[in-house]
């Protein structure tokens, strides 16, 4: 869900070979490179805890390689995720407080976040993407 909040927000840069991202407080910058399958950021998600984290799913996103939805990432937009995580210390908290928000504020029905969710996770499933270092 971050990562569609990014792309609404307009946090994300292309320069040159490679991305910015900006977080959601604007105070840290991500550098994210897509080569291929290879991909690499140096946010804390990916580098420290080996996943796939939201730069550069957000970047897959706008290179069209994952699914996008536009009014869901519009509803998504000016969300503080760090606040929220950093508060709540528990990722499947906030997302169910976000959902609701959306669901409640925007008419985005929290079975239309699980789906592009859904889709979004299929998609990692089915490419090899892999994380340079």
């Amino acid at each position: 869900m971050e990562a569609l909040g990014a792309i609404a927000d307009g946090r994300i840069a292309k320069v040159d070979d490679h991305y910015i991202v900006t977080s959601s407080e604007g105070d840290r910058k991500y550098t994210v490179k897509v080569e291929g399958e290879k991909v690499f950021s140096d946010d804390n998600g990916t580098k420290f805890r080996n996943y796939i984290g939201y730069p550069i799913i957000a970047v897959l996103m706008l290179e069209g390689k994952l699914p996008f939805d536009k009014r869901i990432s519009e509803a998504l937009k000016g969300i503080d995720w760090k606040k929220l995580n950093e508060t709540y210390k528990n990722y499947s908290i906030v997302e169910r407080i976000i959902k609701e928000k959306v669901s409640k504020e925007k008419g985005i029905n929290e079975s239309e976040i699980d789906g592009i969710i859904e889709s979004v996770l299929n998609e990692l499933r089915r490419h090899s993407f892999y994380k340079a270092t």
